[in-house]
């Protein structure tokens, strides 16, 4: 497990977590079935562009600008493949859905969009925690400082959606988390400005019941809330370039986000 040399670790500090640890094994890659070829033509003004991260690079994002001027915004985070076209079609099925927010879906890698599952383990295990940092941050200040900000993703996404929050501070009014790697620790968590919507997978070996009922006591001693429902279902039930997806699972969890969402920035 890596963590930074030279910074102390702070609240929200990212590292590396077990998910990016089992992105390399046979058994996890075989867990995600291969997209079907899809290229994705936006029919509401979605767009590829970029913003200013503080290690001096740029960072990528699919953009869905608000039909009127909000402060709403939705973070919406990749799975292990990376910002392919599916990735932005659910961006944009989010959006029809939400109503006038503001959609960010965010390339957490660089551009690399993987299609192999060797490469998206490769893509995933070797994403550098202090950059993964930086490009949330940068998301967060395009957003700006009034911007309210709720987070979706799945699988990598998912552990990243929550880390989005711990980031966003006081500006977090909501976050959605796909079977993703749960923050462990109690003191990073006191540092949540939101709830939690977390959707499981039950009969995965890698997010575990035993995971989710901790990641479920660790809010608690933090004082946060956290709202979980658990499906029969394997790991990547839901995600968008899933052809295999559980369908009764995938609807029902997108029922529970999507008025989960709406809640959030109807206040």
């Amino acid at each position: 497990m890596i963590s930074y040399l030279g910074f102390s670790q702070s609240c929200c500090e990212l590292k590396k977590d077990d998910m990016q640890l089992w992105a390399s094994t046979k058994e996890f890659q075989k867990a995600h079935a291969l997209p079907l070829p899809y290229t994705h033509v936006s029919k509401v003004g979605g767009e590829m562009i970029t913003f200013n991260t503080a290690d001096g690079q740029k960072a990528n994002a699919f953009f869905i600008k608000a039909a009127k001027p909000t402060s709403n915004y939705l973070f919406v985070y990749q799975e292990w493949w990376g910002l392919n076209d599916h990735i932005k079609r659910e961006a944009e099925h989010l959006y029809e859905e939400l109503g006038n927010v503001n959609v960010l879906a965010i390339d957490m890698y660089d551009g690399k969009v993987a299609v192999t599952r060797e490469d998206a383990g490769k893509f995933m295990s070797g994403a550098n925690p202090e950059r993964l940092e930086t490009i949330i941050k940068g998301a967060i200040a395009y957003a700006g400082p009034k911007a309210k900000i709720a987070s979706i993703g799945w699988c990598f996404g998912g552990g990243l959606s929550l880390k989005s929050a711990l980031l966003e501070g006081k500006q977090a009014v909501g976050c959605v988390m796909y079977y993703g790697m749960p923050v462990k620790e109690v003191e990073k968590l006191k540092a949540l400005h939101t709830d939690v919507l977390g959707l499981f997978a039950g009969k995965e070996q890698w997010i575990s019941p035993k995971v989710v009922a901790e990641f479920q006591e660790s809010m608690k001693l933090a004082g946060k809330k956290i709202t979980v429902k658990s499906y029969e279902a394997e790991h990547a039930f839901a995600n968008p370039s899933n052809p295999d997806y559980d369908k009764a699972a995938t609807e029902d969890a997108w029922k529970l986000s999507t008025e989960y969402l709406k809640k959030k920035f109807s206040k």
